[in-house]
Formats: C-alpha cells, structure tokens, sequence
C-alpha cells in the first residue's frame, strides 16, 4: 500500500509540475494569443516599418543616425516614408543635432544608433539632454532575443546606463509592442519637465519573420528529440514576437500633461509685481517651451515694460536691441532689484547657488521642475511665491494681469547706462594690438556685423564663446543654442546640423574654439555630404586657455594646457567644405573673408574660417599672447 501511495504521489507531482511548465510556456510566449493572432509568416513587413510610421505620425521630419546592422530596418522605412534621414560621423552628434530640432521646433528630436558602443557614445550627449530638459527620443539596437546574455556582439545591459539619464526607457519584446512603447516615450519625453527617452529595439524585432527565423538557427527536423524539442522553443519565442504585429492600431501621439499655474498664484504674482519700483526678471530655457509661441512670450514681456536676463536658449528673445534687455552687469542689478522673477531660471552656478539674490527683494519662483524650482532655497535665498508650473504660459497669464503697470523709466535707463559703459569699454579693448595675432575681440565684433538678421548663433567653447556672448547679439527667439547647465564641449556639429534642417533659409554660424572644435570637426564631412552649408568660425589660440588661466597662476605650469596653430581650414576643404585662415599676416581683412564664407553657404558650402588669436580676459581686462 505504500508503495502505491508514494507511486501516485511521484505521478501527481510530475502532472503538476508539467502543467506548470506548461501554464508558464502559454503565458510566457502568449500560446493562446498567438492562436488567436498567428504571424503572418511570409509577410515583408517589419518592425522598422512601424518605427517609422509612428515618428510620421508624431511629426518627426528628420531621422539622425550611424549605421548599423541592428537598426537599417528602422532607417530604410524611415527615408520610404519621407523623414529626411541624415548619417552622422560620430553617435554623440546625432543625438546632440535631435536635441536641437526639439529645441527649434518644440516636437520629439529622434535619434537612432546601433548596439553596444555606439550606444554608449551617445551617453554625454543625452546627459546634456536630460539637463538641458529637451525632449529627446533615442532609439537604440540590441542582440537578438534569444542571444542576450550568451555572448553575443555587442550585447550589454544597456537599459541600467539609460535609467538614471532618462525618464523613460524600455526594451521592446514583441513586433505589437512598438507602437505603443514609442508613442508613450514620446510622451513622457514632453510631459512635465521635457527630457530624454530610451527605446531598445532587438534586432529580432525590426527584421521581417523570415529573416529572424531564418537566423535563428533551427535544427534540422530530422534531427533527435532534443533538437526537436528546440526548434519547437524557437518557433514559438519566435512567433510570439511576430503575434498581432501588424494588425491595425493607432500610431499618433497622446495627450501631453503640462502643469499650468493656478489663477490664485498668478494673482499673487501680479500683486507683487504691481507695488514693484525695482522688478527684474531673469528668463531661462523653460521659457521657449510649448505650449506658448516665443512670439506669444516675447509680446508679452514688451507689454509688462520689465527690464530682463535672457540666458540660454532664451538669449534674443527680445530682439537684437531691445531697451528692456540687459546683457551686463547683472549682479548689480540683482542687488537694487526690490521684485525679481526667476522665469525658468535657476539658483545654481549661474546665480552663484542663489547668493547673488538679495535677501530684500521679493523673489516670484517659477519651474516645470520641482527640484530645480526651490533649489538652494533656505541656505541661500527664499522664494516670496514658488509656482511648479509652465513658465511661459504663467508670464502670459501675469502679463494679464499687468494691464496698465509702467515700470519706472528711471530703473530701466540706469541698468540701460551699465550695458552702455561695460560695451563701450569692450569696443575700446577690441582696437588693441596683440602680438602677431588677430584681437579676438575685434574678430567677434566683425561677425556681429556680417550675421543677417536672421542669423542663428551656435555656442561652442570656453574662452573665446565666452566673450561672444557678451558681443554677438541674437536677432529674435530661437536664434541662440548652447548647451545648457551641463557646460558640454562638441555641441557645435551636431547642434548647427539640427538648426540649419530646421531653419534652412537662416545663416547659421558655429562660434567654436579650437580646442571643442576637435569634438565635430569630422561634421564637415556631413555637411558636405548632405548639403548643410553651416559657417564656424573658430578662435584659434593653440591652448584650451580658460584652464590655463588659472592652472598657471596657481601652479606655474601650462602642462596639458598646449595646443598647435592647426590648419583647421585646411581640414574643412578636406571634407568637401571651404576654409580660410585669417592671421595678422592675412592680405585681406577680417570682413571680407567672412563675407566670402557667406557666400559659400548661400553656395551651398559649409565653409570654415580659421582665426589665429591672441588671449583675452574679460575679467581683468587684458588681452596677451
């Protein structure tokens, strides 16, 4: 009898166990959804076919890419359905040229690379994004299904070096997933605070079902009971990922959530601004974000009469010469200013972490982010009102409200007659003579008169951007791109590529040093290809000088801090661009080169200036070898 008993025993647990086994398989690979939605097995659709109906669908006209086997399925159906697909010579480019389409258009930038290490290429590019809050969608290859974690090429965990970067990231597993996987990392990218999102596409999920099956490698079916049992496994990994693909389902985009101010909040805001003999507002980036036109925005800043900062991406907001935009001198500004407005903008570095906020004023906060929004707040500075809310969108609403305040003429003509000393003096230092090299000075006041008027000004580098920026004038909104909060050097190639596609009847000018002209100077080659006539002029010291300011001072050494006179234009021609070297030895003038690069890009040549400088300090008011 106990034997018996042990019998039935071992039998039912062996019945439970399979059924398990089996309970498992049906949910694992969907058994009974793929009876009820069988692949269609000799269809040439793939999955690179929805990738790219969906980025039509969300308005995406432009596609950055490297090449790679893991991702052609996504950028051959792109370019059939009419997105201009451009290849770059560096991973990192193509994500900074997205970011800049989403900066000038206010949609998704899509970016799409192979697996492995061109994934991790594209890492600095989309940490800049994250902290400069574009919506960037960054598509990205990966093993095949079956392959990951065996060994197979290039095959990492790509999702754990993308979740702290991201707000979204996922890895698609089955062909009916993608859809809604990118429609929902689209819109998360643009919901709230904007940032970067990751999609991981296996390479079994882009190519069509005959070619995964083919490569997965199925035994021959005459082969033992092991190997039957394994081709019945891969046909069915296999045809749950192909399962309802192409059934008919919705490709657009979904809702977006942005937080709005309350009508309490912008009442408050309107009556402290109201009493105001003093307001100041310093705008920052979250100001040119959807869903207020910067036109709308810049309107309404002329209607409130306020005296502003422009920084970052709002840099021209105003116009080139607007009396109520303010370029120097801004920490003694902040110290009469009795109301200020931090309009996106935040108490970090750039605010000196909120220390050059005077404790009398009464600081109106407004930010998308939380975090950012009441930053340093307590230690360094304390908001009178902090809304978590869209900034242009509460500028509008205050402006509103401020039908008939006049801000007094007397605060807006001193800080007017700041601007006029400080740039009087900087014309006075661009007249200096520098040993055997060009003023730098000189050179950026002769590209402030060449730009058109429609003119977009790419920043970057150190020393000489940033004495640019106190001397190039952005014409209108959207006509200033730099990096953001994250400092990053090798914007310049991939941020004039995005512009210039986006803004195809607008001169776009690359303000580079030569040491980040090192980043993307292989863009040329891109440019040249694509037809993308760009103008980077680049202030040529032979040093990465902001560093060697103060290294040599404190340590007495230049170590690391050398470079040569490069013939960068030379290296331009190289890639199919035109190139010009200007030095004190020059025949012709700095203008009429310039103006020879001008015609180039309306030839339709990207073409590359190359100036031999002295150094320059704005700080201590000196100009050296």
């Amino acid at each position: 009898m106990a034997i018996v008993e042990v019998l039935l025993y071992t039998i039912g647990t062996v019945v439970l166990l399979l059924l398990a086994a089996i309970a498992f398989a049906v949910h694992k690979y969907s058994i009974i959804y793929q009876f009820f939605h069988p692949p269609v097995v000799n269809s040439k659709s793939n999955g690179g076919d929805i990738v790219a109906e969906v980025l039509k669908a969300h308005g995406v006209k432009f596609l950055f890419t490297l090449c790679g086997g893991h991702i052609s399925p996504i950028n051959v159906a792109a370019e059939r359905e009419g997105i201009r697909v451009i290849n770059t010579r560096h991973e990192v480019t193509a994500v900074f040229a997205a970011d800049a389409v989403a900066r000038m258009t206010g949609a998704i930038g899509a970016a799409v690379v192979t697996a492995g290490p061109c994934l991790t290429n594209t890492i600095t590019a989309v940490k800049n994004a994250q902290m400069a809050e574009t919506p960037v969608l960054l598509m990205g290859g990966a093993a095949v299904s079956l392959l990951k974690g065996r060994g197979a090429l290039q095959n990492i965990d790509q999702m754990s070096l993308f979740k702290p970067l991201c707000k979204f990231c996922a890895a698609v597993q089955t062909v009916r997933d993608i859809a809604p996987v990118l429609r929902e990392a689209i819109r998360v990218a643009q919901s709230d605070t904007p940032g970067p999102v990751f999609v991981e596409f296996p390479i079994d999920v882009l190519y069509d079902y005959q070619n995964v099956l083919k490569g997965a490698g199925l035994n021959s079916p005459k082969g033992d009971l092991m190997s039957k049992i394994v081709n019945m496994y891969t046909m069915s990994l296999v045809g749950n990922i192909f399962a309802g693909g192409f059934e008919l389902r919705e490709y657009g985009p979904l809702p977006v959530k942005r937080p709005i101010a309350s009508s309490g909040q912008v009442q408050q805001a309107v009556e402290l601004v109201s009493r105001a003999k003093k307001p100041l507002i310093i705008l920052g980036s979250q100001a040119t974000l959807p869903p207020t036109p910067v036109d709308e925005l810049r309107k309404a800043l002329e209607a409130m009469g306020i005296p502003c900062f422009l920084g970052g991406m709002t840099r021209g907001m105003l116009g080139r010469n607007s009396p109520l935009h303010i370029r120097q001198r801004r920490r003694d500004a902040l110290k009469e200013a009795d109301v200020v407005i931090l309009a996106g903008a935040v108490p970090d570095f750039r605010l000196n972490y909120g220390q050059v906020l005077s404790k009398r004023s009464k600081i109106i906060a407004v930010n998308r982010n939380k975090s950012q929004l009441l930053l340093n707040a307590g230690v360094m500075w304390r908001p009178a009102l902090a809304v978590q809310a869209d900034v242009g969108s509460f500028l509008l609403e205050v402006s509103k409200g401020l039908t008939g305040f006049n801000c007094s003429s007397e605060w807006i003509q001193s800080l007017k007659a700041r601007d006029e000393e400080k740039e009087t003096a900087n014309l006075k230092k661009a007249e200096d003579k520098v040993n055997h090299f060009l003023n730098p000075l000189k050179v950026l006041y002769q590209v402030e008169e060449a730009m058109d008027e429609e003119s977009i000004i790419v920043a970057d580098g150190g020393d000489f951007v940033g004495s640019a920026a106190y001397i190039l004038r952005p014409r209108g909104p959207l006509k200033w791109l730099d990096p953001g909060a994250f400092g990053t050097l090798g914007v310049g190639g991939g941020f004039a590529l995005g512009a210039k596609l986006c803004r195809p009847d607008c001169e776009v000018w690359i303000i580079y040093g030569d040491g980040t002209l090192g980043y993307s100077v292989a863009e040329f080659d891109t440019f040249s290809r694509h037809k993308i006539p760009v103008i980077a002029v680049v202030g040529n010291d032979a040093c990465w000088t902001q560093i060697l300011r103060d290294q040599e001072k404190i340590f007495s050494t230049r170590v690391a801090c050398d470079l040569t006179f490069c013939d960068y234009d030379k290296v331009a021609i190289g890639y199919g661009g035109t190139g010009y070297r200007l030095s004190e030895e020059t025949t012709e003038g700095i203008r009429e080169i310039l103006m020879k690069a001008k015609e180039d890009s309306k030839n339709n040549k990207p073409a590359l200036v190359n100036c031999l400088i002295g150094k320059t300090d704005f700080r201590e008011g000196s100009l050296s070898v």
